[in-house]
Parts: C-alpha cells; sequence; structure tokens
C-alpha cells in the first residue's frame, strides 16, 4: 500500500539535500579555487620535461608569479626537466616534485638515468659546469623550501674526475629547507651558510667534493637523515679521487648545530669543523656516522661551548694513515664522544693536540694498531684528555700521555690484556680504577 507520509519524508529528504547541495556548492568551488591558486604548475608556464628542452626560463616565470602572489607552491609533475641556467626561489615559495619520501637509486651507475615514469621528478643540470664560483643552481630564500625532487649532473663522468660545479643549493635568509631531496652526484651539495634557522632533512645522495657546508649562523640551525653514499658511481677514478678530495659534512661559525642521524661513507674527511672569520661551531651531534673515510673526524677549532657527539660510529681503514679523529693543533675547544663505537682496521683511533678538551666516556675502540698493532689507540700529544668508562676491546697498546699533556684522568675502563698506558707526560695525570684482564 502507498504510504503518503513515508514519500513526503522521502521528498522532504531529496529536496533538503539538494537545497543544502545548492547552498555548499560555491563555498566548495571558492575554496578549490583558493586552493587551487596558491598551486602553480611548471607546465602551464611553458615546461616541457622531456629531458631535451631548457626549462629554466618556465620555471622562473612560475617561481616570479607564486613569489608575487604572497607565495604558493610551484609544482612540477614526473618529467625530467633540462636547466641550462640557475632558479632563484622567492620568499614564502615552494619548489616542489612529486617524491614525498627521498628516493634512492642503488646501482643507477649500472643502468644509467631512469626514464621519467619510473623516477618522478627529476632535475638535469647543466650550469656553469666547470666553475665552482658560479651561482649555486637554485637559491632558497627566506621561509621557501625544495621539496621532493632529484638532482643529477648529466654531464659527469662516472669513472673519471669530477668536472666542478657550483653549489648545487645555496640557503639564505631566515628558515629555508630542503626537504626529502637527493642530491644524486653534485660536486658541491647544500651551502648553508649565512642563514638562520635552516632545516636540512631526509637528504641522500652523492655529493663529489662536498656535501653540506654550514657557516655564519647566529640562530640554530638543523640537519637531520641526511646519508651521502656512492649510489651514483664506485667506479675507480672517481671513487678514488672522491676518497682522496671528498668531505661530506664541513662546519665553520654556527650556535648549537642540530645535527641528528646523519651518514657518509667513502670521502677524505667525514666530519670537518673550521674557524672562518665569522667564527666557530658548537652544537649537539647525535646518531652521527662516518664509514671509510681516510680520517672520519677532523677537529681544526671548535668553540668553548663544545662538540657533543653522542651515539656515533666511526670506521677508517683506507689512505695514508686511518685515523678515525684527528684533533689539530690549533684548537682549543671542548669536545666530548659518549657512547661511541669506534673500529675498522685502522692506525689509531685518535690523535690529539692542541690546547682544549676531549673526552671520552663509554666508548668501545677495536681493531686499531696498525700492521704491526704496536700503535696505541689514543695518541694526545698536548692539552686535556679524559677517558672514563670505556672498553678496549684489543690486546694492543690503549694510550700514550705525550710531554705536553696538561692534565688527564683515564678512569674506570675495561682493558682487554694488560693495561698498556705510556705516560710521558708532566702535568696532572690521574689513572686509576681501570680493569685489565
Amino acid at each position: 500500500m502507498w504510504d503518503a507520509t513515508q514519500s513526503i519524508k522521502s521528498l522532504w529528504t531529496v529536496r533538503g539535500c539538494a537545497v543544502l547541495l545548492f547552498l555548499v556548492a560555491p563555498i566548495l568551488h571558492a575554496q578549490q579555487q583558493t586552493e587551487a591558486s596558491d598551486v602553480f604548475n611548471v607546465r602551464r608556464f611553458g615546461a616541457a620535461g622531456d629531458g631535451k628542452t631548457d626549462d629554466t626560463a618556465a620555471f622562473q616565470k612560475a617561481l616570479d608569479a607564486a613569489g608575487k602572489a604572497g607565495g604558493g607552491t610551484v609544482h612540477a609533475p614526473v618529467g625530467n626537466y633540462l636547466f641550462t641556467g640557475h632558479l632563484n626561489v622567492p620568499t614564502a615559495v615552494t619548489l616542489a616534485g612529486v617524491w614525498e619520501s627521498v628516493p634512492a637509486h642503488n646501482g643507477l651507475r649500472d643502468r644509467g638515468l631512469p626514464k621519467p615514469t619510473d623516477d618522478g621528478t627529476t632535475f638535469l643540470i647543466t650550469d656553469s659546469a666547470g666553475a665552482e664560483d658560479g651561482p649555486a643552481f637554485i637559491t632558497l630564500n627566506t621561509n621557501s623550501t625544495l621539496r621532493g625532487v632529484v638532482l643529477y649532473y648529466p654531464e659527469q663522468n662516472i669513472d673519471d674526475i669530477p668536472k666542478p660545479y657550483p653549489w648545487a643549493i645555496a640557503m639564505r635568509g631566515k628558515n629555508p629547507a630542503v626537504l626529502a631531496v637527493e642530491m644524486l652526484n653534485p660536486y658541491n651539495g647544500i651551502d648553508a651558510s649565512r642563514n638562520e634557522r635552516h632545516l636540512i632533512r631526509d637528504v641522500h645522495g652523492q655529493p663529489l667534493r662536498r656535501g653540506i657546508w654550514v657557516d655564519g649562523i647566529y640562530d640554530i640551525g638543523r640537519i637531520e637523515n641526511v646519508h651521502f653514499n656512492p649510489w651514483w658511481s664506485m667506479q675507480r677514478r672517481l671513487f678514488y679521487w672522491q676518497r682522496e678530495n671528498g668531505e661530506a659534512f664541513i662546519f665553520g661559525k654556527s650556535d648549537w648545530e642540530y645535527v641528528f642521524n646523519t651518514f657518509c661513507f667513502g670521502y677524505n674527511i667525514g666530519y670537518k669543523f673550521v674557524q672562518t672569520n665569522t667564527g666557530m661551531c658548537n652544537g649537539n651531534f647525535l646518531g652521527i656516522g662516518a664509514d671509510d673515510c681516510y680520517t672520519a673526524l677532523v677537529v681544526e677549532q671548535c668553540a668553548p661551548f663544545g662538540l657533543l657527539i653522542t651515539n656515533g660510529e666511526f670506521v677508517s681503514f683506507h689512505g695514508p694513515d686511518p685515523t678515525m679523529i684527528d684533533v689539530k693543533e690549533a684548537n682549543t675547544g671542548s669536545i666530548r664522544f659518549v657512547n661511541c663505537a669506534f673500529w675498522g682496521p685502522c692506525n689509531q683511533v685518535a690523535k690529539i693536540a692542541g690546547a682544549g678538551t676531549v673526552g671520552f666516556g663509554d666508548c668501545t675502540f677495536t681493531q686499531w694498531g696498525g700492521k704491526e698493532g704496536s700503535r696505541h689507540a689514543i695518541q694526545a700529544q698536548s692539552g686535556t684528555v679524559l677517558v672514563r668508562g670505556c672498553e678496549f676491546r684489543q690486546d694492543r697498546p690503549q694510550i700514550r700521555l705525550g710531554e705536553k699533556v696538561r692534565r688527564a684522568v683515564i678512569a674506570e675502563n675495561v682493558f682487554t690484556g694488560q693495561q698498556r698506558i705510556d705516560n710521558q707526560s708532566k702535568g696532572n695525570i690521574q689513572i686509576g680504577l681501570n680493569a685489565a684482564d
């Protein structure tokens, strides 16, 4: 039987939905238009993405349009974009590709550049080949971001001395960010100097000469989850050049740089701390690693406030004098290694000079001594040395203190075999409570 009441209710339901849709649709449409107005697709500005057409001008037009609009996202869809020039990202603008997480290219050296369909957003960079002192390929400014792209230099040879290029990325202004970017084979990676509060997160690749340069930072910078591995090439001539000349992370002036979960493989120096005309570095370094570097970490100079290095792992076994830690004579600052592991068949774990303080606490040392096994793990020429609560896992000489060592505390350590501490110092040296076999 026909139910009039139910039909009326149904009619009102349909009409109500129609009225609601009629009222809401303009709002949704306006909202979509607002969202769309914040996104500038490089294709609409003439970018081809075919790997052959120069897309520099098209990208810069899109970036400038976003800047004039007060900010927004310049979107680069899947494609191989060729650049014979460089780009400037205006304030409050994000240049973004399709990657939400940084990709990896294991084995790329064996198969060449992937097709756009399986490689997301790739920038092919040829600008300023052969010259280091040109402008960076991409310059970021205040509140601008580079995200979700692959940077690739197609004119580099996988088995030859690399061709010099300027920095791939320069970070300037306040709060510039590089997120989820693969720097596949740049000569110089990221120039993170002369800015405030830079953020470098989820960056992978194989910078050949320099990875990240930090200097002139007066407000805290952050570097997180950055991994430099030889994914592009381990061919003999290029990779040997990288191990003789490459420096993965270099720090000049920075007030409390925060570095977390970083790694590098196959460089002359993994982490390097220097003094520049703006000053020197102090900071918090957690979970950092350097593998197969001639010297894993070098301190030419650091700030008196200190370098706090925790949960690090350092490996050196190639080069003329494989060494994990090298503190130079000019250093006057304080350096602390806590809960770090040092391994690999090196000549020595640490060479210490200068007037500063170097401390090792709760660390593990293995595989030192050189071919003859006669070198001490820690060799201090001068300054102040603290070695407390560490484990020396080989029956080889552990610590040597030179005549110019001013102070030292060597206590509560565990030695495999006999305690072998060579104390030549005329300073205040405290040795005790160590446990040997």
